[in-house]
């Protein structure tokens, strides 16, 4: 997410950070090479242009080109920027009046509605304690009523639906009676799309809309489509108008000129995003803390709530001694890789630390877990106690008792180190503290 921008700015930043005194030809430099990077981000060009020039004015004030830190400045009023363009505050949900509250769920074909629905009520189950059900109105799709089915029985949601209604309006309007009957807090409704705007799709969001009087009406974009996605945006709001927006497959996306426009164009927040593949793939949109990761200072908080959800006290007292010690070993690391399959693959985890903070060299996705334990169940409890008798000859039998090559064992013993020595960066990090407690 945002790794090409980032890599432009972290460069930028790093020739000013250099120089002991700033003139305005040094910052008048950086601020082209910030544009470029913003506009090869897919940035929209209005909003760079501005973007930069609200940067450059205050960068060449007085308090910057005489300050003892003038590089630390010039990133600060950048993050600062970042922020604002973003919208400054994490905006959330808001529901009124009596339960079941409406989310109408909008956007194009592909965009990952159906997706975003259930994952939608699994964060709002699991993190706010809502009885949520998904309703399919998507009847322009055979399959889209069986996905939404099985996603919604991963994310843990009640699921309405009626293969015999042809008209998605009755379909949401049944849904949310049937809702109230059972007590559910939200109800959440995925809609139809189409590969283009069209008037056939608009007049029947229209009517799906006046049925169901949402509370929130959230429209779902390709976080991949970049500036596509902000056009489309704009004629949804003209049409039928939305609260918020989602934005999808954003892990997939190293450039982010989606996101950075976002609100500076249509004047609507992000409310989310979609990263991953699982029902547990999303994240309630901050704007502080996406700025943090765009310039490369990490989302501690981030990767700290991540933690909280997959280990209890005691498991945290146990690992931190462990890391502590030095005793973390390939046994702990088997144990760990479940969790940490859970929480995201260990490179966007790393992600989520400061630049500083992250060792070199790891380079793990989740098809990886199984292959990885299987390697460690091949390995004698010996082994697995002190990795570092690990030789030749034992790396020729774990290879081949686990059906993997001598490289396949060799990639474990990295990702181990590397895992191994991120804890401790953790561990002795002050911004860390909260997950070891």
């Amino acid at each position: 997410m945002f790794d090409k921008l980032s890599d432009r700015l972290g460069q930028t930043f790093r020739n000013l950070s250099g120089r002991g005194v700033l003139t305005e030809s040094n910052i008048s430099d950086a601020m082209r090479e910030i544009r470029r990077a913003l506009l090869e981000a897919d940035v929209n060009f209005k909003v760079a242009k501005k973007f930069v020039s609200e940067v450059a004015e205050k960068a060449m004030g007085e308090k910057v080109l005489k300050s003892l830190t003038p590089g630390q400045q010039v990133v600060k009023i950048v993050n600062d920027q970042i922020v604002e363009l973003l919208g400054t505050t994490a905006e959330r949900l808001e529901f009124t009046g009596k339960p079941p509250h409406v989310i109408l769920l909008l956007g194009l074909q592909g965009s990952g509605k159906t997706t975003t629905a259930a994952r939608l009520a699994y964060l709002l189950q699991k993190k706010h304690n809502r009885r949520c059900m998904v309703v399919a109105a998507d009847l322009q799709r055979p399959a889209a009523v069986d996905q939404l089915e099985v996603m919604a029985k991963k994310a843990g949601a009640s699921f309405y639906c009626d293969r015999s209604q042809k008209d998605p309006a009755e379909v949401a309007k049944a849904a949310i009676h049937q809702a109230s009957l059972q007590y559910n807090d939200i109800v959440i409704v995925d809609t139809a799309g189409r590969l283009h705007v069209d008037s056939a799709l608009m007049d029947e969001l229209e009517r799906v809309k006046s049925v169901t009087n949402p509370d929130e009406s959230l429209l779902v974009l390709d976080g991949l489509s970049g500036q596509d996605a902000v056009n489309v945006a704009l004629e949804f709001n003209e049409r039928i108008g939305f609260t918020g927006a989602v934005l999808t497959k954003m892990d997939g996306d190293s450039r982010g000129g989606a996101a950075l426009s976002f609100r500076s164009v249509t004047g609507k927040p992000i409310k989310f995003i979609g990263i991953g593949e699982s029902v547990k793939g999303l994240e309630e949109f901050d704007p502080p803390r996406m700025a943090g990761r765009i310039l490369g200072m990490g989302d501690i908080v981030g990767l700290a709530e991540k933690a909280q959800e997959m280990f209890d006290e005691k498991e945290v007292t146990k690992l931190q001694k462990k890391i502590k010690s030095n005793s973390f070993n390939l046994e702990d690391f088997r144990k760990e890789l479940v969790k940490i399959k859970r929480m995201g693959s260990l490179s966007e985890l790393m992600a989520m630390l400061p630049a500083g903070m992250r060792p070199a060299g790891a380079d793990l996705d989740s098809s990886q877990f199984t292959q990885m334990e299987a390697l460690i169940n091949s390995m004698t409890a010996k082994e697995r106690l002190r990795p570092e008798i690990i030789n030749g000859s034992r790396r020729k039998r774990i290879a081949k008792g686990s059906g993997r090559t001598v490289r396949d064992v060799n990639r474990l013993l990295k990702e181990y180190r590397t895992m191994k020595k991120m804890m401790k960066r953790m561990r002795s990090s002050r911004g860390m503290a909260a997950m070891f407690r």
